[in-house]
């Protein structure tokens, strides 16, 4: 087994721990940059270095939300959150973008499970033409501008590893043919939260889950009814839902 496929059996473990024995949630932020080519949309993936969290995956650019980003108003934590987006942007993707330029879609809390936690705030933006990525070779080792069908397909044979955020965000972006259309769909609905709960079927195969479905309260991957989740086997993860998005 590589590397990067044993990561993605321990990042969410096995079984979630109750939320009050979770170690306290990171605020931190990400961008979904997305361009139209003409073979489709790409967005901009970055490959992280083993020596980071995350290692081997592969991420949208972002980070954790600094001090400095909170400005004049230590409480509002969306507006630094921005900020943070901005910067990381521009240290990880070397492009200059306004916070305000932003679309907030959804916002991510990892299972109780995973031992570092980052509650994320997911945003997109669009880019145009060719820009020259800088990678560091102590964070980022590589990247590149993906359609997000490829990305998960790439996934899917085991050649790189998504967290899932990164998979089911991409899963959402690759059901449109542009830009515009992504942006607007994000732009005309409230963020979605997703507050992940892991649980494992009676077969072994781990499931994230998120509320409306069956199973997302007593933590039953093996709950009949509505779906909301990610089943992560071993040869692929498949999205299931019954929530209109």
């Amino acid at each position: 087994m590589t590397d990067d496929k044993q990561h993605r059996n321990d990042i969410y473990g096995d079984l979630d721990k109750k939320p009050e024995d979770a170690s306290p949630a990171i605020p931190a932020a990400t961008v979904i940059l997305l361009k139209d080519t003409d073979d489709g949309i790409q967005t901009l993936m970055l490959h992280r270095t083993s020596k980071v969290h995350f290692g081997g995956m592969w991420v949208f650019p972002g980070g954790r939300i600094d001090p400095e980003d909170y400005g004049d108003d230590p409480d509002d934590v969306d507006q630094a959150a921005r900020t943070a987006a901005a910067r990381e942007t521009m240290e990880e993707a070397s492009l200059s973008i306004a916070p305000d330029q932003f679309v907030w879609f959804a916002h991510w809390t990892p299972p109780a499970s995973v031992p570092k936690r980052y509650a994320t705030w997911f945003f997109a933006t669009s880019v145009e033409g060719d820009h020259d990525v800088n990678v560091d070779g102590q964070e980022i080792a590589a990247h590149e501008w993906i359609a997000p069908s490829s990305a998960l397909e790439r996934h899917s044979k085991g050649e790189i590893d998504l967290a899932p955020p990164t998979w089911v965000t991409l899963y959402h972006v690759m059901q449109y043919e542009k830009v515009s259309d992504v942006l607007k769909v994000f732009a005309d609905n409230p963020h979605r939260v997703y507050v992940t709960h892991i649980g494992k079927r009676a077969d072994g195969v781990r499931v994230a889950m998120w509320d409306g479905d069956a199973g997302y309260e007593a933590t039953d991957a093996d709950a009949e009814g509505l779906r909301h989740r990610l089943t992560m086997a071993e040869g692929g993860f498949e999205f299931e839902t019954d929530i209109t998005y």
